[in-house]
Parts: structure tokens; sequence; C-alpha cells
């Protein structure tokens, strides 16, 4: 299966050097743990600080605030992706519903990215723009497996079933059992209905 129909590394192109790759590595790291925990409020010096570098290595491989947090934004990018992989050899309701409930965690976590993101960057730039086919690519595949089994009516598409999902990562809701319960029903909704 095949995520990558659009390329987003052009986004953030990692350095060469092997030192300076794990700099990188560390920084992207410790800036996704930072927001996880933090938000967006995550302040450069305590990424840098997490990551075991000092706030030059942070500026030499992101110069900007935007310029972490689109390399953070992608790096979730690639991951929800290539965890489409893990899933392709479950039958295809355990397939599809199992990368679902992964990418709800995904999202979450991205939205607070974006929404940070969009003051610096248009909502309709390209790397937006190929973030979604990218995560549709991956999507999609384990979506049509489950329509031609019969286990997901055939009127949706991937947008669909990602904006569906989205939807529910934005609940603010301090008990992750009722998300866990919304995501079962709306993966409910998903089953034909003949």
């Amino acid at each position: 299966m095949s995520t990558n129909a659009v390329d987003i590394a052009e986004f953030a192109p990692r350095p060469k050097r092997a030192d300076a790759r794990r700099n990188y590595e560390k920084l992207l790291a410790a800036a996704a743990e930072a927001f996880a925990e933090q938000g967006t409020d995550a302040t450069l010096e305590d990424i840098a600080a997490r990551a075991g570098v000092g706030i030059g290595t942070l500026y030499r491989h992101f110069p900007t605030r935007p310029d972490l947090l689109e390399a953070v934004y992608l790096e979730e990018v690639q991951g929800i992706c290539a965890s489409a992989e893990k899933y392709v050899h479950l039958p295809p309701w355990e397939a599809l519903t199992g990368w679902l409930r992964e990418f709800i965690t995904f999202a979450a976590t991205k939205r607070a990215l974006a929404e940070e993101m969009f003051t610096y960057i248009d909502r309709d730039s390209e790397v937006f723009k190929s973030c979604a086919q990218v995560i549709y690519g991956a999507g999609e595949p384990l979506l049509k497996r489950a329509q031609e089994a019969g286990e997901v009516r055939a009127d949706t598409d991937i947008s669909d079933v990602t904006k569906m999902i989205s939807g529910i990562a934005a609940i603010r809701a301090s008990d992750p059992e009722q998300i866990d319960r919304i995501v079962s029903v709306a993966l409910d909704g998903l089953r034909p209905t003949s």
C-alpha cells in the first residue's frame, strides 16, 4: 500500500550530516512532546532543553517558530500515514477502524499545531493540501477494502470519514471513555444500513 501519493518531505528537508540529523530528530521529538503536554504555548527554550541542545542549535534547524511547527506537523502526518501499513493484514473492518482510532489521536494533536500554523500559513497553502492528499492516500485503501467486503456503506469516501473523526477529536471532553464511545457510535454509522 503506497501512502506517499504526494511527497511532503520537500516541505521539511532534513539535514544530511549525521550529527545534525540527530539533533534535528531530537528537536522534533522534544517539540512534539512539549506541544502534546503544553499545547502550542510551549517555549522554544523549553524544547531546546528537552532535546538536550542549545537554543542556537534549535534556531539553526528552525529559524522561526513557524518552521518548527511545520516540521512537527509534517512529522505527525508522515507518522499517521505510515501507521496504515500495520493494519493492512487485518480483516477489512478491523483494519479500517484500527487506523481510524489511531487517527483520532493524531487529529487531536494536529489540531493545535494547525491552528497556530494558520496564523502564519494560509489554510489553502500547498503544505496543507499536500498533507490532506497524503492522509487520504493512506486511509483510502483501507476504506475501499472495507467497502468491497460489504463492511462499510458505499456512499462515503475517505474525506467524509477523516472529517468525521477530526470533528470528534475536536470535542473538548475530559473523559477519554466518552470520546471512545462517541467514536464507536460514529464508526457504527459507517456500517451498511441494509
